[in-house]
């Protein structure tokens, strides 16, 4: 099942729908980012370095503030907003296309299984806390990525046990949550907890890959709403009690 899903989820990137999604969170993504650029470039300037011109007791004033003090303060800070940019663009990413996911879903699940019942987005509260989650799920990630640089081994699997349970949980039970109550996204990832997990470390694997994770907030979703489908299939053949759940949200 993790095998087809994933083929769909790589196809379903194409779709018109997931287009549009990431289309609107990229755009949102960069003026967000925008908007720090010249936050955190005016708070450097108009607190950082007249703190340092005071501790060394210059003239802070930039078109006379000369010097290697003042150059390497300059660089340092022009590297130091680049990464810190660079570490956000996950983060931000996830937040905004967070709040896109229903759409997104919704027109997965009617071109793809047009003659199943459709899903129901989940109220608009409950979303933006799923999308908070999944920004935190990233930003851990991200942390995990940065300490992989550091000291090699041990962390790697770390990285993709703690993100491939994370995130396997999380994108599941938002594709579980459209079609049942919370009790029913949970029962349906405990009996099928180790797919959901091998599913959660094919995001973490995708999420690993520079550039290419800005879409793992769409990846993880598409991924998901065909593995729950699946496996809702799989019950329904089965005659499982957990198949019979009400379908509404």
């Amino acid at each position: 099942m993790i095998y087809s899903s994933l083929v769909l989820a790589l196809q379903s990137l194409l779709h018109p729908g997931m287009r549009a999604t990431f289309w609107k969170s990229l755009g949102l993504t960069i003026l967000a980012l925008i908007g720090a650029w010249f936050a955190i470039s005016s708070g450097f300037t108009e607190l950082a370095i007249p703190w340092v011109s005071d501790f060394f007791q210059l003239d802070y004033q930039l078109p006379q503030w000369t010097g290697w003090i003042s150059f390497f303060a300059l660089m340092a800070a022009g590297f130091g907003l680049a990464a810190v940019l660079a570490f956000l663009i996950g983060p931000v990413s996830a937040l905004i296309a967070g709040i896109f996911l229903d759409d997104a879903a919704e027109a997965l699940e009617e071109t793809y299984y047009p003659d199943d019942p459709p899903g129901k987005a989940m109220p608009i509260a409950e979303g933006i806390w799923l999308a908070i989650k999944f920004t935190g799920i990233v930003i851990l990630g991200n942390l995990f990525a940065l300490v992989l640089l550091l000291v090699p081994g041990i962390n790697l699997i770390a990285f993709f046990v703690v993100n491939g349970y994370l995130l396997g949980r999380e994108f599941f039970e938002f594709a579980a949550r459209r079609f049942g109550p919370q009790d029913y996204a949970r029962m349906m990832r405990s009996k099928h907890g180790m797919t959901i997990f091998g599913a959660g470390l094919v995001i973490a694997g995708f999420m690993a890959i520079p550039i290419l994770n800005i879409l793992t907030p769409l990846f993880g979703a598409a991924l998901m709403v065909h593995l729950h489908k699946a496996i809702a299939e799989r019950e329904t053949r089965r005659g499982s009690p957990v198949s019979s759940r009400p379908q509404s949200a």
